[in-house]
């Protein structure tokens, strides 16, 4: 009996041995002698547990980490997948490239000073190794941007692949000391498992990794992305926008149009907010969300501020001139621009330029991009901005994670209210009990709020009552070009588009 377990061993161990990194031959021989010494049922035992044993090793091959030579690391990117994907086999299909791209690690570099910058590099990529497994490779490449390469036995479901990312996510969100003061670094994810390629080779699982990444960035900030065919096109569409959008950009085919925002109580014009739009001369309007990752990856976010701003604070002094009432506009500033030291500066010879005094412009801020640091470089950005005299709304506010404590450090003159927490609000008691909190947090902070995505007379109504102090949506104007925005205020001056019935004082 002892020969037949044998030979089983024997065919049982080759199954396991071809789908193994290692050299494990000597394992039949091992457990035929140990069969002979103390019998059929201890063969048996080993038969059955070493090779799990070499499996469970198997399903984690280990990729040897990234060289700390000058190597380009481009290439040691590249062997790393190669190494996992020339051990052969299903198991390898498992193979994971994520591309991380610390967003906010620029500013911090250049809040720690030259001196500081390597050591804080090498924290951070210290704090990515945390989050993974001993064999798993970790490659810093150009900027604040990192590689990572995880080896798997067999492919990971969805699930496995998002709980890797946001590990990675939530090892950076940890504070990190930056000379006197702490940051806190977030980050965008793309990644591409080799099964979800037809040709899983280095490059192609690199290229896919990339345009994830490329699509988490575009998404907003901390956005993870997992790669699919479709984003192949819609990067092949972005890689030909970023060869006409810097000349759309100086030749005004990018430009702002506005969208009107009222008062509950009056009915009148409180602001405009400036939307980026492009109507593109060949392929007609262009939506923000595919040319906006066009003008990141042309690196021109920061001039498109500066567009912005000029042309916005140009509008005001317009209206003004035709009598028209404007008390402000307002406008979207990237993490880019924020993170420009000399971004106050630049904004305050605008307004003099035009002649504008600085209450005439509101900064709009998302909530994703706020720190609780007063020492991170948007913080301070945002501070010498409220010392100048300009508004600062916080956007899209809901959807992020700024905290009371940040809303006081931050002096918010305004909260925008994201559109998910307006949209049937006039017919849903728990959306109207979410919006009631928020409004009564706002009251006793001091803090006045703006409801955005208001596209229902019944929404415009309920939101009235409950005590919102702003509106804005479709309900009251879709976004319009600079040459409309003359006739729609002559239109609406002293009237109310929408009338709602109620409107509650306090709360």
């Amino acid at each position: 009996m002892a020969d037949n377990v044998a030979r089983s061993f024997r065919s049982l161990s080759a199954q396991f041995v071809r789908y193994s990194t290692l050299s494990l031959s000597i394992l039949p021989s091992v457990c035929v002698a140990i069969g002979a010494v103390t019998g059929w049922l201890e063969a048996l035992l080993a038969a059955v547990t070493l090779p799990l044993a070499v499996f469970a090793l198997g399903r984690f091959p280990p990729v040897r980490r990234a060289s700390t030579s000058n190597d380009d690391p481009r290439s040691v990117l590249h062997h790393a997948l190669a190494t996992i994907l020339g051990a052969g086999g299903r198991m390898h299909l498992g193979a994971t490239c994520l591309f991380v791209r610390a967003d906010d690690l620029n500013s911090a570099i250049a809040q720690a000073g030259p001196s500081a910058a390597q050591d804080l590099i090498d924290r951070v990529k210290s704090r990515l190794r945390s989050a993974l497994r001993e064999q798993d490779a970790v490659i810093r490449l150009e900027d604040a941007s990192f590689a990572i390469v995880v080896g798997s036995a067999a492919p990971m479901d969805i699930e496995s692949l998002m709980q890797i990312a946001t590990r990675v996510q939530s090892t950076l969100a940890d504070p990190v000391q930056v000379g006197s003061g702490f940051a806190r670094l977030r980050a965008s994810v793309g990644l591409c498992q080799a099964n979800g390629l037809n040709a899983p080779t280095p490059d192609a699982i690199i290229e896919a990794a990339e345009t994830a990444l490329v699509e988490a960035r575009g998404a907003g900030i901390g956005s993870i992305r997992i790669y699919a065919p479709a984003m192949r096109a819609r990067r092949n569409t972005r890689d030909m926008l970023v060869q006409d959008v810097a000349h759309a950009l100086e030749n005004g085919d990018i430009k702002p149009w506005f969208q009107p925002q009222l008062s509950t109580d009056t009915g009148r014009v409180t602001g405009f907010e400036a939307l980026v739009r492009w109507h593109h001369p060949d392929r007609g309007p262009i939506p923000p969300s595919d040319f906006m990752p066009a003008l990141d990856s042309a690196g021109l976010l920061e001039r498109l501020g500066e567009v912005m701003v000029e042309q916005s604070l140009r509008a005001l002094a317009s209206w003004d001139a035709e009598g028209l009432d404007v008390p402000s506009v307002g406008v979207n500033l990237s993490s880019a621009d924020l993170n420009n030291p000399a971004l106050a500066e630049r904004i305050s010879w605008q307004i003099d330029r035009f002649d504008l005094t600085p209450d005439r412009l509101a900064i709009e801020v998302l909530e994703s991009v706020v720190t609780s640091s007063p020492d991170d470089a948007v913080a301070k950005n945002i501070a010498a901005l409220a010392a100048l005299g300009c508004h600062v709304d916080l956007d899209d506010f809901g959807t992020g994670h700024a905290s009371i404590t940040t809303l006081r450090q931050l002096r918010i003159d305004r909260l925008k209210i994201d559109r998910s927490f307006v949209t049937g609000v006039d017919k849903d008691r728990e959306q109207q009990n979410m919006v009631t909190t928020i409004l009564a947090m706002c009251e006793h902070l001091g803090i006045a709020t703006l409801a955005e995505g208001v596209e229902t007379t019944g929404e415009h109504a309920m939101l009235a009552q409950l005590g919102c102090n702003h509106v804005q949506g479709f309900a009251i104007a879709h976004p319009m070009p600079f040459e409309e925005t003359h006739a729609w205020l002559r239109a609406q001056v002293g009237t109310l588009v929408i009338r709602p019935t109620l409107r509650r004082k306090s709360l």
